[in-house]
């Protein structure tokens, strides 16, 4: 039996709803981790993140406001290449990280979080909450977007795009973090692409919005 042929549960709305407020308040609460034990993650977040580190005390900006602005010119290539359902999803998720992500900081505080605790739990949160928004068909949007675009228009495989891409924010980040902080970085990003790739498989779960 092919993967679509398989029967397909019909999200309600407030199903939606709900994978999306509790999606983006794992990935923010994942967020607030890495931000206490100044660690890195990859693609826009990653970004932002590094952004937020560096310029912190000079703009006063945090990881939210990065996230955001970050991911606003991507937009255009998801409506064209996902559609403007998508692609209004994948806005209202970035928005809600961007808002959660601000307001856990003051809601959260953590008087010391081991670095290895820190990558693991925040890597397992916003792999989780990843992984609940994809199953809503909507995305934290950023360079997998870019990466998927130029796949289509140049032929350029998504995959190394992106590797490139994250390529490029790990060396950065070499020249302004310890190299301790970027080996933990590593570890909680290998974290949350684990659990997204054992659990986010064809016939795995069928669920349509």
């Amino acid at each position: 039996m092919r993967v679509e042929d398989l029967p397909k549960d019909q999200h309600r709305p407030y199903e939606d709803v709900m994978a999306m407020l509790l999606g983006t308040f794992f990935v923010a609460l994942g967020v607030t981790f890495y931000t206490h034990a100044v660690l890195l993650t990859g693609s826009t977040a990653g970004l932002a993140l590094l952004l937020s580190y560096m310029t912190s005390s000079v703009t006063g900006w945090g990881f939210g406001v990065y996230f955001f602005a970050i991911n606003l010119p991507f937009y255009y290539l998801a409506v064209k290449r996902m559609g403007w359902s998508f692609t209004l999803r994948t806005f209202a998720a970035i928005g809600l990280v961007s808002l959660f992500s601000e307001l856990t900081q003051g809601w959260v505080q953590f008087a010391n979080v081991p670095s290895l605790y820190a990558a693991l739990m925040g890597g397992a949160l916003m792999g989780i909450g990843m992984l609940m928004l994809f199953r809503h068909r909507t995305s934290l949007g950023g360079i997998n977007i870019l990466a998927l675009y130029l796949q289509d228009k140049h032929g350029l495989r998504a995959g190394y795009v992106q590797l490139a891409i994250d390529g490029v924010i790990l060396l950065i980040a070499l020249t302004q973090l310890p190299l301790d902080r970027v080996g933990y970085s590593v570890l909680g990003a290998l974290t949350l692409n684990l659990i997204i790739a054992l659990n986010h498989k064809p016939g795995r779960y069928i669920g349509v919005s």
